[in-house]
């Protein structure tokens, strides 16, 4: 590995952005303040968290940063469900979202547990 920008995790969580940057273009202005500034800097969190950790040297901050970065996850999957129910996002559009979040969730539920087991 030549460094964080070769996680696959990150590298999936940098295209995750891009998408919600992308959709939340779409947003009544009047939201931009609201619920598209805590999606972008969610998002944003995930990846910047899994660089920060692995940037720590030591296994169990990595892993600790990982946890940051699920939660910051989650936090883009609750906002989604939001910008959907108040009809924000399509159906067709906040699957997809999701569709992404949860491939995230599941490369970063893994290198979690790898990172455990390497402490």
């Amino acid at each position: 590995m030549n460094g964080y920008r070769d996680l696959i995790a990150r590298q999936k969580a940098v295209d995750l952005v891009a998408e919600i940057y992308r959709v939340t273009r779409r947003f009544p202005k009047d939201e931009l303040y609201g619920l598209v500034a805590q999606l972008r800097r969610a998002a944003v969190s995930i990846p910047s968290n899994l660089a920060e950790g692995y940037g720590r040297n030591s296994t169990k901050e990595f892993h600790h940063f990982i946890g940051n970065a699920r939660g910051s996850l989650l936090e883009v999957e609750t906002q989604i469900e939001i910008a959907k129910s108040s009809g924000f996002l399509s159906l067709e559009a906040s699957t997809t979202l999701l569709k992404k979040t949860d491939e995230v969730g599941r490369i970063m539920a893994g290198l979690r547990s790898w990172s455990a087991h390497v402490s």
